[in-house]
């Protein structure tokens, strides 16, 4: 059944093995979508979408009682519906990722949305399933339970003789487990990995996804998450082999390095095929004016500039976080664990008496005494597999660093 609304010339031919009309869901193939009247036209005297031709309510003088950052979407025509493809965005994130063009580029709220809609289109309820590897990030198994779809798990290396992350280290991608779990389950249809990951802060090697890709048991689409891809490497990034494999699809965010979790738009850099059934599938106008505003500023030359001059100086805030916590060994603090590839450091709390055993209780305590006492807020990850008594740091200013060095400290020596 072909794709509505894909070039004849568009459709996958790579790998060899992938068959996108065997991966997605027969009645989203023949899904005819919502067309919506922007679709149809944009300019002129518009009449055509019931909406309110006298503008919206808020006065003006109100503008003053907005944040700052909101008082000029007031001017922006929020009494008419947005774009249904804000093509202008995609073609901005296609020449910063090096993407072929926009039709490679799907916008969601959120990478959630984005996650989320890959399950529905891809995975029949109550008959197929995902692959996730844990320590991972905890919305694909909640997407899953939503959409009532079965979920495998293969965790990744939890030892660390082998060091940190990489192709055999702590946290990296058990690849040949991976294998045997999609071969011994053809209902597997998307694979989830998190890169770098989260809560390990790890990258998985470009060498260990091509692995995955061309392996011929495996038909279904692999879903590489970069959140936090701009901590990381330049050349880290899967967008890199998305020529080369129709079965991948790699989510990213401006949530992160941009600094804008607020405005909730979430990225899929995919095949042009998978990105039209994402196009077909999704709700008429998921993105909001004021949301593609801020986006299509964020993605400015200048602002660009920018973020990176701001990712430098969190990279150098990780290194001397590292460098401190180090110095509370003596405490009971463990060595960081995990990769440094991300916004996050992720450090065990031990045992008191010394034995050097991570402490889920003493963590649990510290963590809970931060917030309710401290007014600092980490994250406790004692629960989360290979993360025994570890609370996670997000890195912040350079004062929030040092405040939380502090804190740490003190409650280390009472707690």
């Amino acid at each position: 059944m072909p794709i509505l609304g894909l070039a004849p010339d568009l459709y996958p031919t790579k790998p060899a093995h992938f068959d996108i009309e065997r991966v997605i869901r027969p009645n989203i193939l023949a899904l005819h979508p919502y067309r919506c009247a922007r679709d149809d036209y944009s300019e002129g005297i518009l009449l055509d979408a019931n909406e309110n031709a006298l503008g919206h309510s808020i006065p003006l003088a109100s503008a003053a009682t907005l944040e700052p950052e909101l008082q000029p979407t007031l001017s922006l025509d929020l009494h008419r519906y947005p774009s249904p493809t804000h093509d202008p965005i995609k073609q901005r994130l296609a020449d910063l990722r090096g993407v072929p063009g926009p039709e490679y580029v799907f916008l969601g709220v959120g990478s959630d949305e984005v996650l989320d809609l890959l399950i529905r289109v891809c995975v029949a309820p109550g008959t197929e399933k995902i692959l996730i590897t844990p320590p991972t990030y905890g919305m694909y198994s909640v997407c899953a339970q939503v959409n009532d779809v079965g979920v495998v798990k293969v965790p990744l290396e939890l030892g660390a003789d082998a060091g940190e992350g990489g192709e055999r280290g702590r946290f990296s991608l058990k690849v040949h487990e991976v294998k045997k779990a999609v071969s011994a389950d053809p209902s597997i249809k998307l694979i989830f990995l998190c890169s770098p990951g989260n809560p390990t802060g790890t990258l998985i090697p470009l060498s260990s996804l091509r692995q995955i890709l061309e392996y011929e048991d495996f038909k279904g689409i692999v879903v590489v998450d970069e959140a936090y891809i701009d901590f990381a490497d330049e050349e880290a990034s899967a967008v890199s082999l998305l020529k080369e494999y129709a079965n991948l699809c790699v989510t990213q965010t401006l949530s992160k390095s941009f600094g804008l979790a607020a405005i909730r738009l979430g990225i899929a850099f995919a095949h042009p095929a998978l990105v039209q059934i994402l196009m077909n599938t999704k709700a008429p106008y998921n993105i909001s004016t004021p949301t593609a505003s801020l986006a299509l500023s964020a993605l400015s030359d200048s602002a660009i500039g920018l973020m990176k001059d701001k990712v430098a100086t969190l990279a150098s805030g990780r290194s001397y976080l590292l460098h401190e916590l180090a110095k509370l060994r003596p405490l009971g603090l463990g060595s960081a664990i995990g990769g440094n590839s991300a916004n996050f450091v992720v450090v065990p709390v031990l045992e008191k008496d010394g034995s050097g055993k991570p402490d889920n209780e003493r963590a649990h305590k510290i963590y809970k005494t931060l917030a309710e006492s401290e007014g600092v807020v980490v994250r406790y990850r004692g629960s989360e597999p290979g993360c025994a008594g570890c609370l996670r740091i997000t890195i912040g200013s350079e004062e929030e660093n040092k405040v939380v060095l502090q804190k740490f400290e003190e409650l280390l020596k009472t707690l």
